[in-house]
């Protein structure tokens, strides 16, 4: 169903409950490293403070676990949002009670705050009614611009749309209209690439895939399961034993189908799980008893990168390697530079992937890289994402 967005309703002088997505990390100082979400949800601010709305920010910052935790305040977001709007973002002190509601009657039309961190409720989380009436009396009207908490039905992303209306923000009507278009028309030849650790993470991304794509790419981890499946001895390397049999089966499925179904024919091996441990590109069939494998290899690489310059659609998700370690970070670079080269439309599906991209310095070359790690593969998989059912329908269709 098409959703209604801010264009579609009047916001001047009104409340507006926004629902954004700042979980950002942040070192040990609580500097934020990586202010990507925080950006992403500016334009939807931007217009709404132009429009006189009265501007009502919150979202959740970590996982304290429905309590208070000094490591998990709002603060060090407050202070980034207000340099990247150019005004005073206010942080207050909780997100319901008699002081927020005060300090909210008292803004005036263009005004910003920010409510302290919503998962200090267990409430939240477990999509209380009265915790989001109470999140609703604070305002007029809901814009869900938190692509990556819309997966969950947590009372401020779901929950309080059954008391005031919701629409959604123009990062949501990008990410749902982006991956949509992907899955629903795509350019072809469509490819789409899955990497990660355990293929049970992906299995619903997989059948969903295999009904639409024309070549679908496994590195990562999760290569070993479906190479195990093969016959191959895979030593110490990763492999998701309860899944071998769906492995096999769907392999089987993408030669019906005629999907091209590629796997790893080299590997970087290596004797430990560290950074400075022995490595060497192997064949898939020649991988040492008692090594692992932590990257695809160079051959692999060229060849996955071929397929991709030569897609109109490519949809990544998932690390090749571990690319957190540079020793074994090659194949997801290649990857991600043969992306960012492509005349296609690429979509990096957030979480792993959008951190390579942003390591790499090509974030900014793909076509669309996702805010949402949990909610883009839920998509992927097919799946209703509670907190877009939530909000009002324009008119039957696709967005």
């Amino acid at each position: 169903m098409r959703k209604l967005t801010v264009e579609d309703v009047e916001v001047a002088g009104k409340r507006v409950f926004v629902r954004v997505d700042f979980n950002v990390p942040m070192d040990a100082d609580r500097n934020i490293t990586d202010d990507r979400r925080i950006a992403a949800a500016v334009p939807t601010i931007e217009y709404l403070i132009q429009r006189g709305a009265r501007v009502i920010l919150a979202s959740h910052l970590g996982r304290p676990k429905g309590k208070f935790h000094p490591g998990s305040t709002m603060d060090p977001v407050a202070d980034r949002l207000s340099a990247l709007l150019g005004r005073p973002v206010r942080k207050l002190p909780d997100c319901v009670g008699p002081e927020v509601e005060a300090a909210v009657a008292a803004m005036s039309p263009g005004d910003v705050v920010l409510l302290e961190n919503v998962r200090f409720h267990k409430e939240e989380e477990a999509n209380d009614g009265e915790f989001a009436r109470s999140l609703a009396l604070l305002a007029d009207m809901f814009v869900n611009d938190a692509f990556g908490a819309a997966h969950r039905a947590h009372a401020s992303t779901e929950g309080i749309a059954h008391y005031i209306p919701g629409v959604a923000g123009f990062l949501m009507r990008k990410e749902i209209e982006t991956m949509g278009r992907a899955l629903a028309d795509p350019a072809r030849p469509f490819v789409a690439i899955l990497g990660g650790a355990k293929v049970s993470d992906k299995i619903g991304v997989i059948d969903n895939l295999l009904t639409r794509v024309d070549a679908l790419l496994i590195g990562g981890g999760m290569a070993f399961t479906f190479l195990k499946a093969q016959g191959h001895e895979v030593g110490k390397s990763l492999v998701d034993e309860e899944r071998l049999g769906y492995a096999g089966e769907a392999m089987s499925r993408a030669r019906e189908k005629g999907v091209r179904f590629e796997l790893p024919t080299d590997i970087v091996a290596a004797e430990r799980f560290e950074a400075d441990s022995p490595r060497r590109v192997v064949a898939v069939d020649a991988i040492p008893a008692d090594w692992m494998g932590l990257d695809i290899g160079p051959d692999t690489a060229r060849r996955f990168a071929e397929i991709v310059r030569g897609a109109g659609t490519v949809v990544w998700n998932g690390p090749m390697g571990v690319f957190e370690m540079e020793a074994f970070a090659a194949g997801t670079r290649g990857l991600a530079e043969a992306m960012a080269s492509s005349g296609g439309v690429t979509i990096v599906g957030g979480g792993d992937s959008a951190a390579a991209c942003e390591k790499f310095g090509l974030a900014d070359m793909m076509t669309h890289v996702s805010t949402g790690g949990g909610a883009s593969l839920e998509f992927l998989e097919g799946r209703i994402l509670p907190g877009v059912a939530a909000l009002g329908d324009k008119e039957p269709g696709v967005w």
